[in-house]
C-alpha cells in the first residue's frame, strides 16, 4: 500500500473545501473547510503528515495561480488541473463536497489533465495583452455605437470607401444636429473614440517596453519572421502559449488552439466537421488574422518584413519562408476550388499554426532570471519542418483580402 495521501481542492474567492485519498483505494473523505489562504492550506496539509508525502491539486479558475506558487515554494507536489478534462459522473448533483472528494479520487487514479502554470513575468505581459484586446474591443464598440447614432438620423458617408479614415472622421466632425441633446452625444462619442484611440496606442507602447528583458523576447524576435506578424501578434502568442516544448507534435499545437476539424466516424464511415473551436481562442483570432495576409501574398518579402528578418537566425528564417510558399499555394488552390473565403483563411491558419510551433521549437528562451538590460542572444537548434515546400507558382491572380499585420 502506498503511503501517499491524494489531496483535492475545491478552491472559491473566501473558502476552500478538502478531501483526501490515501494509497489503499478506499473513497476520498471530505476533511474540511477553512478560509481560502496559503497559509490555512499549508497548515492544514501539515497535519496529514510530511509534506514531501503529499499530492494536492485544484482546478484551473478566478482565483490564479497564487496558490500553487505558494505550495510548490513549500515543497508540496501541487497541480493545477483543467476542469473541461475532468471525467463526468452524475451531474445533477454537485456540491463543494463532492467537487473535493472527485478531485482527491481522479488524482489517485491518475485520470486528470494539469495545465500549463506560467512564471509571473509571463503571467504579467499576458494581462497586459489582454487589457490591450480589451481595449480594442472598447475602441470598436464606440465606434459602432457612432455609426449607428449617424444611420438613425439618415447621415450616410458616401465621400469614401472606408470608414475611420481621416475623411470620414473630417465628415463625422462637419455633422450638426438641430437639436442640442443629439449634439451633445455626438460630442461626447468623438471624446470617448479620442479616449479610446489613446488608450490602445498607450497599452502598445507598454507592451513594446515591458518585453525587454522578458524571457520570451527572443521566441516574440523570431515569430516576427512570418507574413502576418508583428509585435502584437507575436507577444499574444508567446504570452498565452509561453512554453512550445510542451506539444510533442505540430499537430497537438494545431488542436490544442481549437484549428483541427470535429468528427464524428463509426466503423468504414469518416465524418469530418467544422473546427473544434477548443482551447486557447485569443491565439486561435490572432492567428486567423495572420493567416488573411496569405490570400494573394506576393511571392517577395517586402522591406517591412525585411527590416523584422534582420536579427533572426537563418534555419527560422528558412521556416518562415517555407511558410509562405506552401501557404500562397494553398491559397491560390483553395480559390481555383471556389472555397469561401472564410474556410481558406481557417485552413491557412491551421497550417500556420504548424510552422509556427515549428519555429518556436527551434528557438531557445532565456533563462528565467533575465532581468531588464541584459544583452539579449539567440540559440537555435536545427528546425523541425511542419509541412513539406515546393516550388512555388508565381504570378497567379489572387483577390487580395488581407488585413493589416498586428
Amino acid at each position: 500500500m502506498s503511503n501517499v495521501r491524494y489531496v483535492g481542492l475545491d478552491v472559491h474567492k473566501e473558502f476552500i473545501v478538502m478531501a483526501v485519498a490515501d494509497g489503499s483505494g478506499a473513497p476520498a473523505e471530505v476533511l474540511r473547510r477553512f478560509e481560502s489562504s496559503a497559509p490555512q492550506v499549508l497548515a492544514a496539509l501539515r497535519k496529514l503528515g510530511p509534506l514531501s508525502a503529499l499530492k494536492v491539486c485544484y482546478e484551473a479558475g478566478p482565483t490564479g495561480y497564487g496558490l500553487y506558487r505558494s505550495l510548490r515554494a513549500a515543497g508540496v507536489d501541487c497541480q493545477v488541473i483543467a476542469p473541461a478534462l475532468i471525467p463526468k459522473q452524475n451531474q445533477r448533483l454537485k456540491t463543494d463536497r463532492r467537487d473535493a472528494r472527485k478531485l482527491a479520487h481522479f488524482l489517485r487514479s491518475g485520470d486528470l489533465v494539469s495545465v500549463w502554470v506560467p512564471d509571473e513575468q509571463t503571467e504579467a505581459l499576458r494581462d497586459l495583452e489582454r487589457a490591450r484586446d480589451d481595449a480594442r474591443l472598447a475602441l470598436r464598440r464606440i465606434q459602432q455605437q457612432l455609426l449607428k447614432l449617424l444611420l438613425r438620423n439618415g447621415r450616410v458617408f458616401t465621400e469614401g470607401k472606408e470608414h475611420w479614415t481621416k475623411t470620414h472622421w473630417n465628415w463625422i466632425r462637419r455633422q450638426r444636429f438641430a437639436e442640442e441633446s443629439q449634439q451633445r452625444v455626438l460630442a461626447d462619442a468623438l471624446q470617448t473614440v479620442e479616449q479610446a484611440q489613446a488608450r490602445l496606442a498607450r497599452l502598445d507602447q507598454d507592451l513594446a517596453e515591458c518585453t525587454i528583458g522578458w524571457r520570451l523576447l527572443p521566441l516574440v524576435q523570431n515569430l516576427q519572421a512570418f507574413r502576418g506578424i508583428k509585435l502584437l501578434t507575436a507577444v499574444g502568442v508567446a504570452a498565452e502559449i509561453g512554453d512550445f516544448q510542451r506539444f510533442p507534435t505540430a499537430g497537438k499545437f494545431m488542436a490544442f488552439v481549437g484549428l483541427v476539424p470535429s468528427e464524428q466516424s463509426s466503423g468504414a464511415a469518416r465524418r469530418q466537421g467544422r473546427i473544434t473551436k477548443t482551447g486557447n481562442r485569443h491565439v486561435r483570432r490572432l492567428l486567423l488574422e495572420a493567416a488573411w495576409q496569405y490570400v494573394g501574398a506576393p511571392a517577395t518579402v517586402g522591406p517591412a518584413l525585411a527590416a523584422r528578418r534582420r536579427h533572426v537566425p537563418e534555419n527560422v528564417v528558412a521556416i518562415a519562408d517555407q511558410a509562405l510558399r506552401r501557404l500562397r499555394r494553398k491559397a491560390w488552390k483553395m480559390t481555383l476550388c471556389k472555397k469561401p473565403a472564410c474556410q481558406i483563411a481557417t485552413a491557412l491558419a491551421r497550417e500556420l499554426a504548424g510552422f509556427i510551433w515549428s519555429a518556436a521549437r527551434a528557438t531557445d528562451v532565456l533563462p528565467r532570471t533575465t532581468t531588464a538590460g541584459t544583452n539579449l542572444q539567440q540559440r537555435t537548434r536545427a528546425p523541425q519542418p511542419a509541412g513539406g515546400g515546393g516550388s512555388e507558382r508565381v504570378g497567379v491572380s489572387l483577390r487580395p483580402r488581407r488585413r493589416p499585420e498586428r
